[in-house]
């Protein structure tokens, strides 16, 4: 799950990279991707210990993060998609509600695959 891990910590840096870059270079806040991609990264090479205590708290964290990846920008998106009553009135800023949605759903699926793993694991008696 480590290297699962890694991979979507990735891809959020790239989404974050990407968004920063077609902004104009001049948005923060469009970084935040990246930060929890780096967060992920980390732990994922943490969880690559030969200690299994340490492995289940490093994925643990790591899951914990990807779901504060989901609710959060879940929620913003939510909400501008809401003030906009349906595409009746234009997002006033469209590229951060489609980085927000990609991360919230990226997080999202992240977070189940961790929890199916989780379930695999208890299951097979290797916790």
């Amino acid at each position: 799950m480590s290297r699962i891990t890694f991979y979507f910590g990735a891809v959020l840096a790239g989404v974050g990279i990407f968004y920063f870059l077609t902004t104009g270079s001049v948005h923060p806040t469009s970084l935040i991707p990246v930060w929890f991609g780096l967060a992920l990264a980390v732990l994922a090479k943490l969880a690559t210990s030969d200690d299994a205590s340490k492995r289940k708290l490093y994925m643990h964290i790591a899951v914990t993060i990807g779901l504060l990846g989901f609710l959060f920008p879940g929620f913003m998106a939510t909400r501008d998609l809401m003030k906009s009553h349906g595409g009746e009135i234009p997002l006033a800023h469209p590229a951060a509600t489609h980085e927000q949605l990609m991360m919230a759903v990226l997080c999202l699926v992240f977070v189940l695959l961790c929890v199916r793993s989780f379930i695999a694991a208890r299951r097979s008696g290797a916790i």
